[in-house]
């Protein structure tokens, strides 16, 4: 029996490996191990899903290092279960730990699908707005829990409009402290009024104090960040509706 079992479980999981994989432009390595028996199925239930995958990329441009996922127990459709493919009944929560390498952010920094998702936003200093308008951005891991920002944006102030480079290093929240800005400074357009640098950290400290991420139909919370030399780690929670689905991983 056990042995029946098991190839249930081995035939949900390749399915899913399948129809991940034709979603996605390149992958180094995925596996999917779903845990369950016929019995569950057709009652609807799984115990389990998890997720390894290495070298992932969607898009062309948007590359993760490693992912590992694992679910909690999951209420499914029994029906679409039985012909290999996992819909679930409700949204499911899972935990994920993301390895980000810095070449893999800074090329999907640079990516079309990025750019096209970066807004634009104003500030209110003094009683008058200042708009913002990002060209580039940059990010270095040096470790010790430090992230490295260069980046340049058009500044758009009292009718004016000059070209602002700028760099800063943040160092990442932990157990016992918030997240904190070490350093900021300008090095093209002239420098930015003392005002101008209070509304800015006010702004940081709003986007640094979001309890959550939206993006399609999945809502992930973030609860630690580890920078290494090189790569940053991240341990994630999410919810998601479907696994798999053309509605977690964009299409190409």
């Amino acid at each position: 029996m056990p042995d029946e079992h098991r190839l249930e479980e081995k035939f949900l999981s390749q399915e899913a490996e399948r129809r991940i994989s034709e979603k996605l432009d390149d992958a180094e390595k995925i596996e999917i191990d779903v845990q369950t028996d016929l019995l569950k199925i057709v009652q609807g239930q799984a115990d389990r899903v998890s997720v390894v995958g290495q070298g992932l990329v969607i898009q062309e441009d948007i590359r993760v290092q490693e992912i590992q996922l694992q679910t909690d127990s999951i209420s499914i459709n029994p029906f679409s279960a039985l012909l290999g493919q996992i819909e679930l009944n409700e949204p499911v929560n899972t935990i994920a730990r993301i390895i980000l390498t810095e070449t893999d952010i800074n090329r999907t920094l640079a990516s079309d699908f990025v750019s096209s998702q970066m807004q634009n936003f104003d500030l209110d200093v003094d009683g008058k707005i200042v708009s913002f308008e990002a060209q580039k951005i940059e990010i270095f891991l040096p470790g010790d829990g430090k992230i490295e920002c260069k980046g340049r944006v058009l500044l758009k102030e009292r009718g004016n409009t000059r070209p602002l480079a700028y760099t800063a290093i943040a160092r990442t929240r932990t157990s016992s402290q918030p997240a904190m800005l070490e350093s900021f400074n300008c090095t093209e357009g002239g420098g930015i009024s003392i005002e101008l640098v209070t509304a800015l950290m006010q702004k940081a400290k709003e986007f640094m104090n979001i309890p959550y991420f939206k993006w399609e139909d999945m809502v992930f919370h973030i609860k630690d960040i580890t920078v290494e030399i090189g790569s940053l780690i991240l341990m994630v929670e999410t919810q998601v509706r479907q696994i798999p689905s053309s509605s977690i991983l964009p299409s190409s």
